[in-house]
């Protein structure tokens, strides 16, 4: 299941550039496409990407330095950065898993491989931080004791809340489409569809409100649910 999940495809080459957004499309991916650093950049401001495929030779800015970029900024750097280069050194390897790039694909690459590594890739967009304790405002989440906790006050979840509240702490202030909740929290599940979500988010409200006034959870009308505050 993709989700409708984003991905942005970073390519100079016209022809590949389609060749990229065409196998992503028939996924089921949304795609966005962009033909220089600059323009990927833009997109990102603009748009909630869930993972970048990203060619190393650009013209002006690298795609090197654009990788460096999005990993540099808190509100991108979560975002998983699939390097696509002719450069197979392995000197050329490193240097760009070390400037934050997630994997790296030397060209010419299988089609069904990319797909594959862009699948491993999603799956991980929501749990890169490697935490113990997700935290947003004073609301925190310990996965260790999988326990949920409001100040000093604890809430008590069942097993969905817990895991759409972690989607939701592991990306705040991202814009989640109901799609890509069903995706990330009832992955197994192909029975259930988007009318699941507003439940358990409904729920997830309810025992949030128990100890506080405030609606961590804000609806984006016609689309799906953020973790936002409004601050």
């Amino acid at each position: 299941m993709s989700g409708g999940a984003k991905i942005l495809v970073v390519e100079d080459e016209a022809s590949q550039l389609e060749l990229l957004a065409y196998n992503l499309g028939v996924e089921g991916y949304d795609v966005f496409r962009a033909e220089t650093g600059e323009e990927g950049l833009l997109i990102l401001e603009e748009e909630s990407i869930d993972l970048m495929l990203l060619d190393w030779m650009l013209p002006q800015t690298s795609g090197l330095e654009v990788c460096r970029q999005v990993k540099r900024n808190k509100k991108t750097k979560h975002i998983p950065v699939i390097m696509l280069t002719a450069r197979g050194e392995e000197e050329d390897k490193i240097r760009g898993l070390d400037i934050g790039a997630d994997d790296y694909v030397v060209k010419p690459y299988s089609i069904k491989e990319l797909m594959a590594r862009v699948r491993v890739g999603l799956r991980h967009t929501f749990g890169q931080t490697g935490a113990d304790v997700l935290v947003y405002e004073n609301l925190t989440m310990d996965l260790v004791q999988h326990k949920v906790s409001l100040g000093e006050d604890t809430i008590n979840l069942g097993p969905l809340e817990f895991k759409l509240l972690r989607v939701f702490m592991e990306a705040p202030g991202r814009v989640l489409s109901r799609e890509q909740l069903l995706d990330r929290v009832w992955r197994d599940n192909l029975n259930v569809d988007t009318r699941t979500v507003d439940v358990h988010v409904g729920r997830l409200r309810k025992a949030l409100s128990k100890v506080s006034d405030t609606d961590f959870v804000r609806t984006v009308r016609g689309f799906g649910y953020s973790l936002d505050i409004g601050t």
